[in-house]
């Protein structure tokens, strides 16, 4: 499969592209159905040759028809902008993990188990390296003929004892779990001794290019101090290698019997041989650290660090530790935003940052030695950046009306016009109305500015009115961005069924300065509240096409207990959809897994005299007796952030008094909404939900 390159002018990297509906009327153009948006291709992150030319990535994507997934792998010609599909499409599970083995051989992962592949287009890879556990986020070092991957395995971290482990537990006579410490469970597992942990092991290519004797692999976290607890071992939750296999940075958790109520994430730094042991980098602070990344000689390593104890959303500073003389320093100090990626240019002096500013995700150049700064984008949302070369990056971009692709940017000219070299799902959108995204700012809390947009709904008329639908962000420590996104909560999905759709980034949100963000810590129900209401003043008032009667608020996790919320608050809006949200805030604390989270957000803790009024302060369920509005609730059975008593509890609530009512429950998702087919059917009841109590007059209720 071959693709054809583009030439963007400079609105490219301003993000004014044109969309991929192409330039017709808009009122010849189909809406985005929910088959259609549900089958688009994703394409992952690439991953670059070492001679810069060349660049391996994923494409996979889902057929609603079949109800089965499918991917496969890619090389792209970074010079012609041509790509060549590798493999055949691969049902099941996603390939992952494409990486380099050699100039002439690229390597992937499927169904736990590593793979080669010559680089012909449309065959299958050939077995490389298998475990008898599966093995994933797996790179390769061609210089070292080193394999790194994550692979679960009990206390002793051994690979090879998994099947005896096993075993011992499908003899066992009960099925009895005993917790002595917090975790007992985390976003959607019941915690085991089954942990991921971080291996290296010897599998250098063959001279005919085919398998080399592979070694006996070392988890290069065995140097870490045991555990008390079986239950709460070490974990890798990320790690970064250096380009010449000799050093390897890894993420971990302390496994500490206060694991549920710090945000205390460490890195260590570690020989990839095994030779020695591991050096923690990060015990000065007790925030957390992410993000490691070596220096293109090897010499540094940077990374991103949280400094403030409990605070999840705490402002990420730039480490840089010599690793040498291990000296380590702080850069950009003076930066009031947070970068959440980084990755180094190819002399070492400067670091390619992503940071979130205004709705858009930026790349940031920061000069190691100064802190000085330079945006290289503008708006529009790059989700992902490599180093190609010693002037460009590859980038994956996307706005509200363009899908992710991969571009390339100039790093020496600021604002220079990005190149497209994908076009991942021009056949499918061409003739599809996708809504640009429109930005406004009005007075919000404190009298501050607050941003927001919209997408016009399809077949616009500015002489009609039109119902809106307010989609509110989770987090709450998030934002709305200017992307496309494949989950539940592309406001194009809205505007295609007939809504004005509205996005504020309410205080709290990140890419308007850290005061910003921090505003919202017992505020809950305070600040974002009058934002969302100020905002839809500004909305009605401005937009003479919204029709004031016909208003409808959508939320998932924080933006779910924002609709629990505006129940209790006001009568302004025709329905609410709650999605995995909090409505009792003492018993959500008692039954999430990160109780740092409310400590430090709402403030202490809910048993105490101090910290239960905070608790009850913006408690939805305080106001019961309010709620008035009908209400689609969704939750998952494997949701342990918010469990499923947070929708069960106000669902109740509403049907016992005669309040239109529907419980929408998934038993194999989590906090999110993970299958497909899942994700079909939510569209199909949310969208149903909405359209219900805005038509005139009201269609009957389900209830």
């Amino acid at each position: 499969m071959r693709f054809g390159v583009l030439v963007f002018a400079a609105a490219a990297a301003a993000g004014v592209l044109a969309a991929e509906g192409g330039n017709a009327n808009q009122n010849s153009l189909k809406p985005l159905d929910s088959h259609l948006f549900h089958s688009l291709n994703k394409i992952s992150p690439p991953i670059v040759l070492p001679d810069q030319t060349r660049a391996l990535y994923t494409t996979s994507r889902y057929d609603p028809e079949k109800n089965k997934s499918f991917s496969f792998l890619s090389l792209l010609d970074t010079v012609s902008g041509e790509s060549t599909q590798l493999t055949p499409e691969m049902e099941g599970e996603r390939i992952s993990s494409p990486m380099w083995l050699n100039e002439n051989t690229a390597g992937y992962v499927f169904k736990g188990a590593l793979y080669q592949h010559n680089l012909q287009p449309n065959i299958n890879g050939t077995l490389f390296y298998n475990t008898t556990v599966g093995i994933s986020s797996a790179t390769y070092r061609a210089a070292t003929g080193q394999l790194f991957f994550l692979a679960d395995v009990y206390s002793d971290g051994n690979i090879s004892s998994v099947a005896g482990y096993k075993e011992k537990e499908k003899n066992r006579t009960d099925s009895a779990q005993v917790f002595d410490n917090l975790w007992a469970r985390h976003w959607n597992k019941w915690m085991t001794p089954v942990k991921a942990n971080l291996f290296s092991v010897k599998v250098p290519l063959a001279e005919n290019g085919g398998l080399g004797q592979a070694a006996r692999g070392v988890n290069l976290m065995q140097g870490l101090a045991p555990s008390v607890d079986p239950l709460l071992r070490w974990e890798a939750e990320g790690y970064a290698v250096s380009n010449d296999g000799q050093h390897a940075a890894y993420v971990v958790r302390s496994p500490s019997p206060d694991l549920s109520w710090s945000t205390n994430v460490d890195i260590y730094l570690v020989p990839c041989n095994g030779s020695g042991q591991p050096e923690l980098l990060t015990e000065a602070y007790k925030g957390a650290a992410s993000n490691p990344v070596f220096s293109a000689d090897g010499s540094a390593l940077a990374w991103l660090q949280m400094e403030t104890p409990g605070y999840e959303s705490d402002i990420r500073r730039i480490f840089v530790r010599n690793i040498t003389t291990g000296q380590t320093h702080s850069v950009a100090r003076d930066w009031d935003l947070s970068p959440h990626f980084m990755i180094w240019s190819a002399d070492s002096s400067v670091l390619y940052t992503l940071v979130q500013s205004r709705g858009d995700s930026k790349v940031v150049t920061v000069n190691v030695l100064t802190g000085a700064r330079a945006e290289l984008t503008g708006s529009g949302y790059i989700a992902s950046i490599a180093r190609l070369g010693t002037d460009r990056l590859l980038a994956v971009y996307t706005n509200t009306t363009e899908t992710h692709d991969i571009y390339t940017v100039d790093v020496n000219s600021v604002g220079a016009p990005m190149r497209r070299l994908t076009q991942a799902n021009r056949d499918k959108l061409h003739d599809v109305y996708l809504g640009e995204a429109e930005d406004f700012w009005f007075a919000g809390a404190r009298n501050e500015q607050v941003h927001g947009w919209m997408v016009r709904p399809h077949g616009f008329n500015a002489s009609q009115k039109y119902p809106l639908a307010l989609l509110i962000h989770g987090g709450p420590q998030q934002a709305n961005g200017h992307a496309f996104s494949y989950a539940q909560w592309n406001p194009n999905m809205y505007a295609s069924a007939g809504f004005v759709t509205v996005q504020i980034n309410f205080h709290g949100s990140p890419g308007y300065g850290q005061n910003f963000t921090d505003s919202i810590r017992q505020q809950w129900g305070g600040l974002p509240y009058e934002d969302l209401m100020k905002g839809m003043d500004h909305v009605i008032a401005t937009y003479g096409f919204v029709d004031a009667q016909r208003l409808v608020a959508l939320g998932g996790s924080f933006g779910g207990y924002m609709a629990n919320w505006l129940n209790a608050n006001t009568d302004r809006f025709s329905a609410l959809v709650a999605h995995d949200g909090e409505f009792n805030l003492i018993s959500g604390y008692y039954s999430t897994d990160e109780l740092w989270f409310a400590e430090h957000d709402i403030g202490g803790v809910p048993f105490t005299a101090n910290g239960r009024p905070n608790y009850e302060r913006f408690n939805p369920e305080r106001l019961a007796a309010k709620f008035k509005t009908p209400t689609l609730f969704v939750h998952g059975a494997s949701d342990f952030r918010l469990s499923l008593e947070q929708s069960l509890a106000p669902w109740t609530l509403l049907r016992r008094r005669g309040i239109p009512a529907r419980l929408v429950y998934f038993e194999n998702e989590d906090h999110w909404i993970n299958h497909a087919g899942n994700s079909v059917r939510w569209y199909s009841e949310v969208l149903g939900w909405i359209s219900q109590w805005t038509t005139s007059p009201p269609a009957p209720s389900h209830g």
